[in-house]
C-alpha cells in the first residue's frame, strides 16, 4: 500500500471567443500550472470554451466532479459577453444577483455614483452562496463556490486573485524534476529508453525533440514525487546515453 497521500488534482476553464479567435494570446493557464505544480496540486485538463453559457457550463460541471478544483479565467466583465456569472449559477442551480459586498467592493473604485454605472455593476452579479475573490487591482472581484474559482481573465487581475487563493487550498507533494540532454535523435534512443522507463515506474520519463542548429536532438524530462526513485531513474538514464555514445564511438 503506498503511503502517498492521495493527490490533489485541478483543471481549468479558460472562457472567451478571443481565445478561441487567436486575438488573445492565452499566458493564464501557463501561470496556473505553474503555481499549482509548486503547492504539489496535479493540473489534469485544461479547456478552452466560448463565451456561451450551456458551453461553460458542461465545462464546469464535468471538470469539478472529477477534480478537487476547478479554475476559470475570463467572462467577468462589465460587457453583454461576459457571462461567466451567470453560467456558474446555472451549473450550481442558484440564482445570481448584486452582491453587496462586491458593490461596495467596486464604490471604493468608483467613489462617484454616476461613474458605477449599470455595466460596472455587472462585475457585482454574484452566485448566491459563493465566497469573494479579491482583487487588488481594479476592486472587482472574483468568487468562490465549491471547489470553483472563478477569476477575471486580463492576466494582471487573475495573478492577483490567484495569489489570494492558493494560500486557501490543500497541497500535495511537489513534484520533482531533472533534465538531460540526450544529444542524440529521439528515434535512436527510443527503445532503450523505454526500458529504464520499464524499470523505473514511479519516475514518469518524457522525450522532447528538438533542433539545435540544423541538427535534431531531444531533452529527456524525468519527474517524480520521490526524490531518490528520481535520483536512480536519472543515473539509469545517464548509463544508458553513456553506453549508447561508447558504442557510437567504438563503430
Amino acid at each position: 500500500m503506498s503511503d502517498q497521500p492521495a493527490p490533489v488534482t485541478a483543471a481549468i476553464v479558460v472562457i472567451g471567443d478571443e481565445i478561441l479567435s487567436g486575438r488573445t494570446r492565452d499566458t493564464n493557464s501557463n501561470h496556473i500550472a505553474l503555481a499549482l505544480g509548486a503547492i504539489g496540486v496535479d493540473l489534469m485538463e485544461v479547456r478552452v470554451v466560448s463565451d456561451d453559457q450551456p458551453a461553460i457550463v458542461e465545462a464546469v460541471n464535468a471538470l469539478r466532479a472529477r477534480n478537487t478544483y476547478v479554475f476559470t479565467t475570463g467572462g467577468i466583465g462589465p460587457t453583454h459577453d461576459d457571462k461567466t456569472a451567470d453560467a456558474i449559477g446555472a451549473a450550481f442551480g442558484v440564482a445570481v444577483d448584486h452582491d453587496p459586498r462586491a458593490v461596495a467592493m467596486l464604490r471604493e473604485r468608483f467613489p462617484n455614483p454616476a461613474d458605477l454605472n449599470e455595466g460596472r455593476l455587472r462585475m457585482a452579479r454574484i452566485p448566491f452562496g459563493a465566497d469573494l475573490i479579491a482583487n487588488s487591482v481594479s476592486k472587482a472581484p472574483g468568487f468562490r463556490l465549491e471547489n470553483v474559482f472563478v477569476m477575471a481573465g486580463v492576466p494582471s487581475i487573475m495573478r492577483a486573485m490567484l495569489d489570494v487563493v492558493i494560500p486557501e487550498l490543500k497541497t500535495g507533494v511537489p513534484v520533482a524534476s531533472a533534465t538531460l540532454r540526450a544529444d542524440a535523435k529521439e528515434g535512436d534512443i527510443a527503445m532503450a529508453l523505454g526500458e529504464v522507463q520499464k524499470a523505473h515506474p514511479s519516475v514518469s520519463i518524457g522525450s522532447y525533440p528538438f533542433t539545435d542548429g540544423d541538427r535534431f536532438n531531444t531533452n529527456l524530462v524525468l519527474r517524480s514525487r520521490d526524490e531518490r526513485a528520481l535520483a536512480n531513474a536519472k543515473a539509469a538514464v545517464e548509463a544508458m546515453l553513456s553506453d549508447m555514445r561508447s558504442g557510437a564511438a567504438a563503430g
